[in-house]
């Protein structure tokens, strides 16, 4: 445990008016228990099976002192959280075993039977039980607080760190807590009602009994004994019919009764379940679908399980009684006039809510990848929430899997069923068997081996293409619950899936999903997205898609850069704000950037995978300015030292970063892009370790402590390999600015011969954002080969090879004829000489 969690003070009621060294802190829980009347019940409300009261009593001092304000939602403190519940479960342990007498032993039962449920129920999801708490201590505060009218503004009892937020998990706990007592009530005024009929029907029968005897009275001698009986007889009978009717009064009013509270008990579990399924459960897809664009996603799928298991539980049993209650009336006609009989309705609606239970708890916990590539293996896990409470696991479904298109989806939801036989593709190891796992009572089958062979695309229309085109994975299952007394077919669909057959497709597939994920509207028609969107939406999309990639957050100066390049808009036009102006999905990704031959998103997917595979640390470090343009970079170390350099990504090559550096005469030069390729060979810390002339990174930071940690440890004496090879090193070098080739060898790597390879003419038809003689600069990049005692030639940035070289040019063997290179100045002069006959 961190010493600032350690030292943290106590949770405990403290009186505004004493200092903090003076006071004598009065616990939390001795204010609530000495509240009264409706306060009292309200603190007694929050507590119930879902943690006992009899917890908060005897573990009092611990709670206050161990339960703070940690964020839940926070990464940092989820094991600081599980270490907390698992101390308190033992604390709990503890304290049932010093209850050794007898008058504690029904309470020591209690504890123990708290502990094992904590244990069983929360051990996967401890942050719901700790969520529970702080409700519970929130309530108590606030309560407390309102009882001795001290304003919230002075903070009379505030402990620290606890807040008074309500809690949607807490809160939903004490609804069903409710229900639970709800239901346990009607089962009472059931089996009432039942003893009431029972008690009827022998009245009845006795009554039946004393009118058979006065009947055969009738039929015998009035002597004065008769006369006698029958009196006797009929003073009976007007007893017993008025017992009866007082019994009929009551079972009427008893039904009556038990109708209106069963229809009341169906009303708050609509309400409940509704806040669920249409709340909370559609609140879990929707982060679930942002996780594919890289937000962070807190999985609460275990609490919403929990609470979905316990309104099945709640549902069934209001169910039963309900057909109890219509059976016991089947006995017993009792038809009062003017009164309808609600209890068929009442079983309609609860099946009804039991029906949307379970098709809406079909789900899927792992999504499929969104973009698939045919004949490429992939994996999907799905889940039946209620699966094991309602006993599906007893009979296992089987689930199955086919890939439809937009079309069809839309028209499953119209029809709810699919023709049978349509697929709009062929998937192979599709089907499954649901599995009931006994330790964390879940009820889902993983599809792990499932690939894509074959796919049937829709017509296009206009610029559409096959990376627009949106598929969706549907799994479908039919199992039956109560021994087949209801049997229910389910299924549900895959976040929309865009399939590409080649990797050159990947960067606009993932445009679509991207653009799906991030504005795909609640309850939308299959999968109908905007067109256009205000560019606040697609910064917030974008960076979240950034940050995930690369580990940092865009600034909003990279944010303004990239609504810059959306929109067109060139150093002359002054937008002031951009937030609200819409872009469209054919300026997103469809029309390519001005004089460039790819669009917007190819550009900024370039750079992302650029900077997640090879420029992760730097940009972390915020060592890559990276989102500026080629004036504004020269505007900005115009004024630096010289040498001073930052890099920024290339404007005309796509995935490649440059760098831009201050040379004498403050002239700034741009070096020929970086990409992929050249990051593979040698990474971008050592390419600046190289160039001598880069001294440090913009503003003033010298680069050994802006790179100096990515550099590659290189030493003179480098062993050779298991097949008896020294392994050469690359070098970066750009002719006439120094570097590597004085450090190495004193002039061993000449300039590279320009007259020869000609590498400073880019190719016409590619329009690049550097000016001709930075060009001529950048384009002029040498690699140089070290190795032990050997010299070598080779380009990483030419148009041309080593081999091509050895082909066009004759040269002796070296120990045949050593070449002398004193008195040249250049290489230029010696290539020319060598040529001479």
């Amino acid at each position: 445990m961190s010493e600032d969690v350690k030292d943290r003070p106590s949770c405990c009621y403290e009186d505004t008016s004493c200092s903090n060294t003076d006071c004598n802190p009065m616990s939390l829980w001795t204010k609530a228990q000495q509240l009264q009347g409706d306060a009292l019940q309200q603190v007694r409300a929050v507590y119930g099976e879902h943690f006992p009261i009899e917890v908060r009593h005897f573990l009092a001092a611990w709670i206050e002192e161990k339960m703070w304000d940690l964020d839940p939602e926070n990464p940092q403190h989820e094991q600081y959280v599980a270490g907390l519940i698992a101390s308190l479960i033992q604390e709990l342990e503890a304290k049932a075993n010093t209850m050794t007498t007898e008058d504690l032993f029904l309470t020591k039962l209690k504890l123990i039977e708290a502990a094992n449920m904590f244990r069983q129920r929360y051990s996967h999801n401890p942050l719901s039980l700790f969520r529970i708490i702080r409700h519970c201590l929130n309530t108590e505060m606030k309560l407390v607080r309102q009882v001795e009218n001290v304003a919230l503004g002075r903070g009379g009892i505030v402990a620290p760190g606890l807040s008074l937020i309500p809690d949607s998990n807490a809160e939903i706990a004490q609804q069903l807590d409710y229900l639970r007592r709800r239901t346990q009530e009607t089962g009472e005024d059931l089996r009432k009602m039942e003893q009431e009929q029972e008690s009827f029907a022998l009245q009845y029968h006795e009554c039946t009994k004393l009118n058979a005897h006065l009947q055969h009275l009738q039929t015998q001698p009035q002597n004065q004994q008769n006369v006698e009986l029958e009196k006797k007889l009929r003073r009976q009978k007007e007893m017993l019919e008025q017992m009866l009717n007082q019994k009929v009064a009551g079972l009427v009013q008893l039904r009556l009764t038990l109708a209106d509270k069963l229809k009341d008990t169906i009303t708050h579990l609509n309400t409940l379940q509704s806040r669920v399924l249409d709340d909370e459960l559609i609140r879990w897809k929707r982060e679930q679908q942002l996780q594919g664009n890289g937000a962070q996603f807190n999985s609460n799928l275990d609490t919403i399980q929990e609470w979905c298991e316990s309104l099945a539980e709640i549902i069934w049993l209001n169910r039963q009684q309900i057909k109890e209650a219509e059976r016991l009336k089947q006995k017993i006609g009792l038809e009062p006039t003017g009164i309808t009989d609600i209890l068929p309705g009442l079983n309609n609606q609860i099946t009804q809510l039991l029906s949307s239970l379970v098709t809406s708890t079909f789900i899927i916990e792992k999504q499929p990848p969104q973009v698939m590539k045919t004949n490429t293996r992939f994996s999907s896990t799905v889940r039946l929430l209620v699966g094991g409470k309602l006993n599906v696991h007893m009979t296992p479904p089987q689930v199955k899997v086919t890939i439809i298109s937009e079309a069809q989806a839309n028209a499953l939801l119209k029809n709810d069923k699919m023709a049978k036989g349509e697929a709009s593709g062929e998937i192979l190891n599709n089907t499954g068997t649901m599995e009931y796992h006994q330790a964390t009572r879940q009820l889902s089958v993983s599809f792990r081996n499932m690939q894509l062979k074959k796919i049937k695309r829709a017509e296009k229309k206009g610029t559409e293409s096959v990376m627009d085109e949106k598929f969706s994975l549907l799994f479908q299952s039919q199992f039956s619950v109560g021994g087949g007394e209801l049997v229910f077919q389910v299924w549900t669909l895959s976040l929309p899936v865009v399939v590409i057959v080649h990797g050159n497709q990947e960067p606009h597939a993932w445009a679509t999903v991207t653009w799906d994920n991030a504005f795909a509207e609640p309850g939308r028609i299959p999968f109908a997205v905007p067109d256009k969107v205000a560019w606040l939406q697609v910064a917030d999309a974008l960076n979240m898609k950034f940050k995930a990639a690369t580990g940092r957050l865009l600034t909003d100066e990279n944010l303004r850069f990239l609504a810059e390049k959306a929109f067109r808009s060139n150093s002359q036009q002054q937008v002031g704000d951009y937030s609200t102006m819409m872009l469209s999905w054919s300026q997103f990704c469809k029309e390519p950037l001005p004089e460039r031959n790819f669009t917007f998103w190819e550009w900024f997917y370039a750079v992302m995978k650029l900077t997640r595979e090879h420029l992760r640390g730097p940009w972390i470090d915020g060592a890559i300015m990276g989102f500026v343009r080629k004036k504004q970079a020269e505007e900005l170390l115009s004024t630096c030292a010289n040498g001073t350099f930052l890099l920024r990504f290339s404007d005309s090559e796509l995935g490649g970063v440059t760098i831009a550096w201050v040379g004498d005469q403050t002239e700034v030069f741009m070096l020929q892009p970086f990409t992929s390729k050249d990051f593979a060979i040698r990474s971008l810390a050592d390419r600046i370790s190289d160039l001598q002339h880069l001294a440090a990174l913009f503003p003033d930071i010298p680069k050994e402590q802006a790179f100096g940690k990515y550099y590659t440890p290189f030493t003179e004496n480098q062993p050779t390999t298991s097949n008896g090879y020294v392994k050469p090193l690359l070098v970066t070098h750009v002719p006439g600015w120094g570097g590597p080739a004085a450090s190495l060898g004193g002039g061993s790597y000449p300039p590279t011969p320009q007259h020869m390879y000609q590498p400073q003419s880019p190719d016409p038809s590619v329009t690049r954002d550097t000016p001709s003689v930075a060009s001529a600069v950048s384009d002029s990049v040498s690699s140089c080969y070290h190795g032990a005692g050997g010299v070598g030639i080779g380009g990483t940035e030419m148009d041309y090879s080593y081999v091509e070289l050895m082909g066009n040019v004759e040269l002796p063997a070296l120990d045949e004829d050593p070449i002398d290179l004193n008195g040249f100045s250049s290489f230029s002069d010696f290539m020319q000489s060598y040529k001479q006959p």
